[in-house]
């Protein structure tokens, strides 16, 4: 098990942090806090300023309005409502399960793909203009009523069916 999912157990079950505390000779080790994958899209907005609509279109067409905040990562807020959107890969640009169509209004406003981005989208099924990885748009004020549709399908690399599950 890495050492930040360690963390992250330890910190989602409430654990006194003097329990882990781990005592060498002339050294002392502590944990200190560290975010989770997707911990920051788990917290809602703290003042209407930081609130940022987000439309999420699946395959059939089916619309979910959310409100999102400055800040969020729009695979990882997907994940927080239940929008069938993989990320298998979690956010680590590994595959393109978080493929996304965005909104011809926005594709402008987003900061251009960067080489890795683009390289995994050639491999992405149904790729179109406007595509785009979800685990790589961080919303932004200017965003606000973005929105983002979700292929067909997508290239899963574990097998078919299979969802994981955010942690």
């Amino acid at each position: 098990m890495s050492t930040l999912v360690y963390r992250c157990l330890i910190k989602n079950l409430n654990f006194p942090k003097r329990q882990f505390i781990s005592r060498v000779p002339r050294k002392q080790f502590h944990l200190t806090n560290v975010r989770c994958h997707g911990e920051y899209e788990w917290q809602d907005p703290k003042t209407p300023d930081e609130i940022v609509n987000i439309t999420y279109i699946n395959k059939d067409g089916d619309r979910t309005s959310i409100k999102g905040k400055i800040g969020d990562n729009i695979l990882y807020l997907a994940h927080r409502y239940n929008i069938n959107m993989e990320g298998a890969c979690e956010a680590s640009l590994a595959c393109t399960t978080c493929h996304v169509y965005v909104h011809d209004d926005y594709i402008d406003k987003l900061p251009p793909a960067e080489e890795k981005e683009d390289d995994l989208l050639d491999m992405a099924p149904f790729l179109k203009e406007n595509s785009r990885l979800g685990c790589q748009i961080v919303l932004t004020k200017e965003l606000d009523g973005i929105e983002v549709t979700l292929p067909a399908a997508t290239r899963n690399f574990y097998v078919d069916g299979h969802k994981p599950k955010p942690h």
